[in-house]
Parts: C-alpha cells; sequence; structure tokens
C-alpha cells in the first residue's frame, strides 16, 4: 500500500465500477458534477477536467498504462484496462470486497490498518469522485455552517466504512442522511401526499468544511470552494463546536412516527422492519461509533 494506491481505491469505492474479463479487467470511474458553474460562475467542466490530467501523472505509473477520458452529460468518466495477472487488479479486487459496481463495494478490515495518510488519500479519492461542497450546503441555516456532502448511492455499508474511516482520522461527521423513510420522510408528508417511495433517496455523509480540510480535494475547485467556505465558517462558528463526534454530544431525540416503509424489502435486513428516531441511533447500530 501507498499514497497513490489508497487513492485509487478511494475513486472506485467512491464511484467505480469494474467489468471482470478472462484476462484483464476494465475499470471506470465516474466524476459526476451536477451544477455546469461554480458559485463564482467558472466553468466546472473545465475544472475537472484539469484536474484529471494532474491525478494521471499519479495514477499511470500506479496501474502501468494510459487511461482515457470520455465527456457524457454533466459527467466525464476516467477508464483504463488492467491485467488480472498484475498485482493493482489483483489488490483492488481483494481490498474492494470483490464488488464490482461502487453500490455493492465494501472497504476491506485491512484498510482500516493503513497509515493515516493513506486512510485521508483513500478519503480524499472517495471525495472527488462523490463528494461535492456548495455555498449552499449549510447547517441547520446558520450563517457560514459550510458542510462537505459525501453521496453514496444505495450502498448502506459504504455509509458505515466512509464515516468510521473519517473518526480513524480525527474527523467528526456532522450528520449522516440516510436514505431510510424516518428520516427522508419523518413525518409522512410525502406518503400522505401520495408519494409513498419519496425517501429512497442516496446516503448523505456530512462534514464541517473545516473539518475536513485534511483530506481535502484533487479535484481543484472543490478544494478552491473547501478552502474558501472553511475560511468563512471560522468567522462564524466556534472550531471547537464543529470538532465533536455525536457521542461526545447530548443528543435530542424526537419522537417520530413510524413510516410503512420501515418494512421496504429495498432495505438491508437487519434493519428492515425496525424504527429508528435519529440518525445517530441507526449510524450505532450498523457499527460508527466509538473505536474499540
Amino acid at each position: 500500500m501507498n499514497v497513490e494506491m489508497a487513492y485509487l481505491l478511494g475513486l472506485i469505492l467512491g464511484n467505480g465500477e469494474l467489468q471482470r474479463g478472462i484476462d484483464s479487467t476494465n475499470i471506470t470511474i465516474d466524476f459526476p458534477y451536477k451544477n455546469l458553474y461554480t458559485d463564482d460562475q467558472k466553468d466546472v467542466e473545465v475544472y475537472v477536467k484539469a484536474s484529471l490530467l494532474d491525478i494521471k501523472d499519479g495514477i499511470e505509473p500506479l496501474i502501468g498504462t494510459h487511461f482515457t477520458v470520455s465527456r457524457f452529460s454533466r459527467s466525464l468518466k476516467l477508464s483504463f484496462k488492467i491485467s488480472n495477472e498484475g498485482y493493482v487488479a489483483r489488490e483492488i479486487l481483494r481490498l474492494i470486497g470483490n464488488g464490482t459496481h461502487h453500490s455493492s463495494m465494501r472497504m476491506s478490515s485491512e484498510l482500516f490498518n493503513i497509515t493515516k495518510e493513506e486512510k485521508r488519500a483513500l478519503l480524499r479519492g472517495i471525495a472527488d469522485s462523490t463528494g461535492y461542497i456548495r455555498r449552499s450546503n449549510i447547517a441547520f441555516g446558520q450563517d457560514g455552517a459550510h458542510r462537505v456532502y459525501i453521496e453514496i448511492p444505495g450502498n448502506w455499508y459504504m455509509v458505515i466504512d466512509i464515516a468510521n474511516m473519517l473518526r480513524d482520522v480525527d474527523i467528526p461527521v456532522q450528520t449522516i442522511d440516510f436514505g431510510h423513510p424516518n428520516f427522508r420522510d419523518g413525518e409522512l408528508k410525502k406518503y400522505n401526499d401520495g408519494k409513498p417511495n419519496f425517501w429512497k433517496k442516496e446516503h448523505q455523509v456530512k462534514i464541517f468544511a473545516n473539518e475536513f480540510l485534511p483530506v481535502g480535494f484533487n479535484i481543484q475547485h472543490k478544494q478552491s470552494a473547501l478552502e474558501n467556505l472553511s475560511e468563512e465558517l471560522l468567522d462564524f462558528v466556534d472550531p471547537q463546536k464543529t470538532h465533536k463526534f455525536y457521542w461526545e454530544k447530548t443528543a435530542r431525540i424526537k419522537h417520530k412516527p413510524h413510516h410503512p416503509g420501515e418494512n421496504d424489502l429495498s432495505l438491508p435486513v437487519e434493519i428492515r422492519g425496525m424504527h429508528f428516531d435519529s440518525w445517530q441511533e441507526l449510524a450505532n447500530y450498523l457499527g460508527y461509533g466509538p473505536k474499540c
């Protein structure tokens, strides 16, 4: 393991897909962008393209081949092919739980034993491929309370892996917005409006901007926004308040009504049929908590 390998693993875990053939594996990593322009009206695609050139310099010597970049609507995709007999392919498959799509991948327990520098590189890879920071990502409508969002579509276990990896590098999660009926439709408003499946959304791990600085981004416009919004956050928010894990704070529990979606077959079997009044309760149940 090294920093470059950890970063590549993060990119794949965040938004990667593998197509494994008999002799080789094709790997594609998606870099989507929701907005065409940054908060200061700069072209996002130009920034992403430039950043991928820098990323190329770190990854290509590792994989021993060139990668291609393809343009799609609001997305750039990086792809390359590697031999199944090579060290890189074997390590990738071993360390992502043999998943072929980011929605089915898991972090191997071995990744929690790598160095802190490598853990931060892995998290940076995840953030580059599926993380966002914009001025609108504020907590509680509070001035300056800017946050990084890491979006995880469908993969419940990756949410917990990412949260625990952040914990290992001393970065608290501010909140997790689970794609669960108790949180995405906690008062049953959408259900009562005839939208019973409204809650079926991606998971979002949210971190205060200043806390995420030690990880950062390699995607240029994201890093620039992180630095600017972190500085602004510290004008409004005491950093001692941002650096608290949920188990270090007094939880304010608001009891929620039961939602028929709690029994939905799309939920993991271990939580299907269960009711949760707080994200902390669900996160703890799934394994995010103080390190033993």
